[in-house]
Order: structure tokens, then C-alpha cells, then sequence
């Protein structure tokens, strides 16, 4: 088994308002990151031409847009995200919706997430949803309606990846967001975790955003977390 490269694995959320502001971040950071997510306030702000400027310097770019909509409006999009070169795309697990987003990336290399539950959401949330089911075991039913429909991944916090691999095993890669190292606030996430706590828990990939765009220096921020991603990973190869 080839060994997990942790900077591989670290995703830089570019959580920020501006092109402006994404470049200088994506600048400051340099080779330290290589993959970065654009979420629907920066691609609100900037559209196409951010995911076109983060790829011209380099990166591995995740699209962020959670689509739902009817199938042809899915289908359609999605082919436009796989033209732009995008390596992950996020649709909501919707049966319709996820048939349609594996039928609009065609042939390409872009890889397909489902979104399970989001991770500022918690039991109380699903409740007032109408879900009585727990969100672990909602989680594992959406992830294996996500294999179920030809999807390569879904976004789980932290805690949820042990339901999910006892769902679908090793088939779907694991994205997970909410991750704040010891020490740092929890922010709007209801179920954070730690990069080692998750990593420890099945999770492939982390997003961090304001651990690292926050921070002090933020490549001290970086060069810590892929430190612990990398130990974490080697003690899980063992």
C-alpha cells in the first residue's frame, strides 16, 4: 500500500468574500497547500474565474455548491464543472439529483460527493426536519445510497466515518470538514473533531479553513496540521 502524503489530504477551505483575498491567501500559503475548496460565498463573488485562477497556480480545486435541483438543471451543471477541470463536486444526497450529477460528469475525472448531514447540524436539527432517525444512522443510509448510485465520496464530520465504513466499507472516499485543532474554538460546527480524532475515525480528506486563514501565521497553521494528519495517517497504516 503506498503511504498517504498528508498535504495531499489537507484541503484549504478559501472561505473569504474576495478574488482578492483568495489570492493573497493562496499566495501566502504557496506550495504548502494543494488543494483548495471554493465554496458559494467566494464562487457568489467570482464564479468560474476563481476555480480557472486557483488552477493556474497549481491547485486541486473542490467545488462547493451542494447542488439540488431537478435532474436536467443538475445534469447540466455538472457537465459545465467537469469542463473546468474540478477534482470534487458536492451534490445533496438526493437520489435524483446524485443519478443525475454521475450522468452530467460523463467520462471525466471529476469525482462526485454526497453531502450527508451537514455538520452544524445535530439530533435537535433533524427533528425539527421531520428525520427521526439519528444522524449517525442517517449518514450511513445516504452514504450507501451515494454507492448505491455511482458517487465516489461523500462529506461526513468527524464522528461519522465508522458508521459509514460499516455501511459501505472502503468503497467511498471521506471527505470531512469541521475540523479544528486541540485548543480552537468550534465556531457554527455542532459536530467538530480533530484532524487526528478523524483521521483515527476512516476520514480520507480534511477541510480546514478558519484554523488556518485565521491564524496568527498561517503557515505555522498548515505545516502543524499536516504534522498531525501525517501521524495520524502513519498510525492508521499500522
Amino acid at each position: 500500500m503506498e503511504k498517504v502524503n498528508a498535504r495531499d489530504r489537507l484541503i484549504l477551505a478559501l472561505d473569504v468574500p474576495s478574488v482578492e483575498e483568495a489570492q493573497r491567501l493562496m499566495d501566502r500559503l504557496g506550495e504548502g497547500i494543494r488543494f483548495v475548496k471554493i465554496g458559494l460565498e467566494l464562487y457568489t463573488a467570482a464564479g468560474p474565474d476563481i476555480v480557472r485562477q486557483a488552477r493556474a497556480k497549481g491547485k486541486r480545486v473542490f467545488l462547493d455548491l451542494k447542488f439540488l435541483d431537478i435532474e436536467e438543471t443538475v445534469r447540466r451543471a455538472t457537465a459545465l464543472v467537469a469542463d473546468m477541470g474540478v477534482e470534487f463536486l458536492t451534490v445533496h444526497a438526493n437520489r435524483k439529483a446524485l443519478r443525475a450529477a454521475v450522468q452530467g460528469r460523463g467520462g471525466s475525472g471529476l469525482k462526485l460527493l454526497a453531502v450527508t448531514v451537514l455538520t452544524n447540524f445535530d439530533a435537535n436539527d433533524l427533528r425539527e426536519m421531520g428525520i427521526q432517525r439519528s444522524v449517525g444512522d442517517l449518514v450511513a443510509a445516504r452514504a450507501a445510497l451515494a454507492a448505491e448510485v455511482g458517487c465516489d465520496g461523500v462529506v461526513a464530520s468527524g464522528e461519522e466515518p465508522a458508521a459509514i465504513r460499516g455501511s459501505v466499507g472502503d468503497r467511498l472516499l471521506i471527505v470531512t470538514p469541521g475540523i479544528r485543532p486541540s485548543g480552537k474554538g468550534v465556531d457554527d460546527h455542532a459536530r467538530p473533531t480533530t484532524p487526528t480524532q478523524s483521521i483515527k475515525a476512516g476520514s480520507d480528506y480534511l477541510v480546514v479553513g478558519r484554523p488556518i486563514r485565521d491564524a496568527a501565521d498561517p503557515n505555522d497553521a498548515v505545516e502543524a496540521i499536516v504534522a498531525e494528519m501525517q501521524a495520524a495517517f502513519n498510525a492508521r497504516e499500522h
